[in-house]
Parts: C-alpha cells; sequence; structure tokens
C-alpha cells in the first residue's frame, strides 16, 4: 500500500523502515531533513512540506501517518493537513495523544469528511525488529482498508481495532499507566535486594527470574540488560520523566471512581525522583522537631 508518513524520530524512522521492509510505498517528510535523506537511501520518496508530502501521494484515498509529540505538534499537523485532504482520505495519530482530543479531531476532521485513526503504539526502539503492539481506533471500513499497513508493523497477534473513535488512545493510555506500576513495582523490589546483606548479584537475579518466574517479562529483560551494562547504575540519574499517559490514567480513575492506587503512586513515585530536596520532608522533619524534639539534620 502507499502512505504518508510525518515524523521520523525513534520510533517513526523504524516504523517506516519495517513498512519498506513490507513492499509498501512511503512518502516521507520531517522537519529534519537527515532522517528524510536517510529514508530516501532506503526506498522510501521524501518530501519537502506536508503540501509536497500529499502531492506525492498517487493512490487515493490517500492515507497519511503522523507521528510527532502529543499535544500542539499533532494539533498543529492535523490542521496543516486538513486543506490539502479531500473526502474520504485518512489521517492516522500513531503518536501518544489524549484520547479526548483524538475524540475531538475525529469530529472535526469528520466534518470535512476526512477520517481519522487513532492507533495507539507501543514497541518503543525494538519494534524495528519485534514489531509494534497496536491498539487501533476509528471507523471499521478506514482500518479495514488500511489493514495491510497495521498488519506489517505489528507481530503475529500484534494488531486489533479496540474501538471507534478515542478507543484506540484511550486503550494505549491505560496501557502505559499499567507500565507505570509495573516499572515501580521492579524498581522497588531491585532496591530491597541491593538493601539486602547478601551482596545478590541483581542482573543474575533478573535472569533467573526470566526463567520460569511469575514474574518474567519484557520489562525484566530490559532490567537484566540495564544491570549489565552497569552493575550499579552508576552513570543513571534517578530522574524519572513522564510523558502524559499515567496522569491521564489516573484522572479517568478519578472521573470514574475506580480506585487505582498502585497507578497512582507509581506516578506518584515519579514526581519525587525530580526533587534533590524534598519540601515535603523539610515539613515532615520541621513537624517532628516540634512536637517530640526529635533532631533535625541541617543543611
Amino acid at each position: 500500500m502507499e502512505l504518508g508518513f510525518i515524523g521520523l524520530g525513534r520510533m517513526g524512522k523504524n516504523m517506516v523502515l519495517r513498512l519498506l521492509d513490507g513492499k509498501h510505498r512511503i512518502v516521507a517528510w520531517d522537519r529534519s531533513p537527515d532522517p528524510v535523506s536517510e529514508l530516501v537511501q532506503k526506498g522510501a520518496t521524501g518530501a519537502s512540506s506536508p503540501a509536497d508530502l500529499v502531492s506525492k501521494l498517487q493512490d487515493k484515498p490517500r492515507a497519511i501517518w503522523v507521528m510527532v509529540p502529543s499535544g500542539d505538534p499533532t494539533e498543529q499537523v492535523i490542521r496543516d493537513l486538513a486543506p490539502l485532504l479531500q473526502p474520504g482520505d485518512t489521517i492516522i495519530d500513531g503518536g501518544n495523544s489524549y484520547y479526548k482530543d483524538s475524540l475531538r479531531r475525529a469530529a472535526w476532521l469528520a466534518e470535512r469528511k476526512i477520517d481519522f485513526i487513532d492507533a495507539g503504539t507501543s514497541g518503543g526502539i525494538w519494534g524495528l525488529t519485534a514489531g509494534y503492539c497496536l491498539m487501533v481506533g476509528g471507523p471499521e471500513a478506514a482500518c479495514r482498508r488500511l489493514a495491510p499497513l497495521f498488519l506489517t508493523l505489528a507481530p503475529k497477534d500484534g494488531y486489533a481495532r479496540v474501538g471507534e473513535n478515542g478507543a484506540g488512545h484511550f486503550t494505549k493510555m491505560v496501557h502505559n499507566g499499567i507500565e507505570y506500576g509495573l516499572m515501580q513495582a521492579y524498581a522497588e523490589g531491585f532496591e530491597i535486594m541491593k538493601a539486602s546483606p547478601y551482596g545478590l548479584d541483581l542482573r543474575s537475579v533478573a535472569s533467573l527470574w526470566n526463567h520460569g518466574s511469575v514474574v518474567r517479562s519484557w520489562l525484566l529483560e530490559l532490567a537484566e540488560s540495564a544491570l549489565a551494562d552497569d552493575p550499579n547504575l552508576d552513570h543513571v540519574k534517578g530522574y524519572v520523566e513522564d510523558s502524559g499517559e499515567g496522569r491521564w490514567t489516573v484522572m479517568e480513575s478519578i472521573d470514574r471512581a475506580v480506585p487505582a492506587p498502585v497507578l497512582t503512586l507509581a506516578l506518584q513515585s515519579r514526581f519525587r525522583s525530580r526533587q534533590s530536596d524534598s519540601f515535603q520532608a523539610k515539613v515532615l522533619a520541621a513537624l517532628r522537631h516540634k512536637f517530640g524534639g526529635h533532631p533535625v539534620k541541617t543543611a
């Protein structure tokens, strides 16, 4: 099939390479010319702008995959593309957009008779070889028409249309919220083992657990790899960002009165990781000193 592709970052470029391997025709554009040039050498058709990309798509109805950061960048690309497209064309958002934004964008594009598909995409930098798990929401006919693209990107059984517009990014949002909780559980467990008196080889423990243990997982394989590279993680600063999906998942749990203590605390732990000296902890120390005369460590 033919596909326009906008956004050639860490995931986007690899997704194009996987599509090219699957014999699809790709017209690619990015604000940076370097990845475009690299992909042209691999068989893609390069574009100098979104308008140039649309003009180079030969098959109709056209389809364009947008793989840029969520929020304003995604909004701007979709706003720029819409006037260039015709009824029946499709825009696919494969980024980590908030599902309510996707619902709004789908309705706005529907007024122009342009289909919108929200494709929750998981696979990270390993997706080129392992494939991308795709959680897709959108009109059934458009999803069916573009299924060959999804099936090329995904591993076996790694693609599903999960519902109408919004369902794809909603499912990916919850997926990432769960990911926060899993990562936090591993992190806490490994710190407890590191503090033990046994001098445990944490990489070896991770390897052991990946052979038959009920906690084996790809995340644990990545932990094993990280510990093999740097047993004490001396070169890693314990500062953990969040890209938004965990916050949205927690907000959704509040809106729907669904208890989610593990996911909430995992998100809060990321916030704490960014504080070199917590004001909360200072307040606690001051209060213990005031009511109980407990000693306080001074700066």
